[in-house]
């Protein structure tokens, strides 16, 4: 299984060496000559640095839209753990048939509503959609249960807390596994969100870099020497989503056992 996993990366790590006539004159994992650096110097010198462009975009989207999302679903499944008030079970249950609808079902009344109100092809098109994480709430709510003590909230509220402080100082921090957690599924469907861009944006220096190699990818039948850079491309776009596993691999495996621990 870690070979079927790992092949298709190692085949683009060696096309990423090649240039174009050693791409098709050599099998996947025979190396040619070495021109992984030229591959890059031209990757990023292409029509002004647009695909520097595009990965500041994915990091925007991703980095910032995964920060805010984090947050939002830690505030809400704590609300919904430790509070009590109207429709609370019915507005859990609506969040949680949010997880079934996929995205791309959305995305046509998303863009309805985003011309609406004038936010076609601007940041705020991709990044507001992406607050919104039904899956971050449940997970937030199943560590709240599990990692919140309600004695320890009752022992901070008669020391004088309020419910701001309460949750900043007290359960935040009691949290910070479950806000990696969520950070990191959030980075990576923002990172390789492609259908929501496609639909909101036109100007391509918005683009994200997932949206950026499609544009580049369906132009190689005209114009054979963007083979290079697709898959030099791809293989660049690749590094962030491993820097982002390995660094936070240790909060992700305790928060996804959270609610199997009492």
């Amino acid at each position: 299984m870690a070979f079927y996993t790992l092949m298709p990366l190692t085949w683009l790590l060696f096309a990423a060496t090649k240039d174009n006539s050693d791409l098709f004159a050599h099998p996947g994992f025979e190396l040619g000559d070495f021109n992984l650096f030229s591959n890059l110097s031209r990757l990023f010198s292409y029509d002004d640095g647009i695909f520097a462009t595009w990965l500041g975009n994915s990091m925007l989207y991703s980095v910032v839209g995964a920060a805010a999302s984090a947050f939002i679903s830690l505030l809400a499944g704590y609300a919904f753990d430790k509070y009590s008030f109207p429709l609370k079970n019915k507005m859990y249950a609506v969040v949680l048939l949010g997880i079934l609808v996929p995205s791309t079902v959305v995305s046509l009344p998303m863009y309805l509503m985003a011309s609406k109100v004038g936010l076609v092809n601007t940041y705020w098109a991709v990044l507001i959609p992406g607050l919104v994480n039904p899956f971050g709430v449940y997970l937030a709510r199943v560590f709240s249960e599990g990692y919140v003590p309600g004695e320890t909230l009752e022992a901070a509220r008669m020391d004088g807390a309020s419910e701001i402080r309460l949750f900043r100082s007290v359960s935040l921090p009691m949290m910070a596994p479950a806000f990696m957690t969520i950070f990191l599924f959030s980075f990576t469907g923002s990172w390789n969100n492609f259908f929501l861009p496609l639909v909101m944006l036109n100007d391509s220096s918005k683009y994200p870099v997932t949206l950026g190699i499609y544009n580049w990818n369906q132009t190689v039948s005209q114009y054979p020497e963007f083979y290079q850079l697709v898959i030099t491309g791809s293989l660049i776009s690749v590094i962030p989503l491993a820097i982002a596993f390995l660094g936070l691999q240790r909060y992700w495996r305790s928060g996804l056992t959270a609610g199997a621990v009492k």
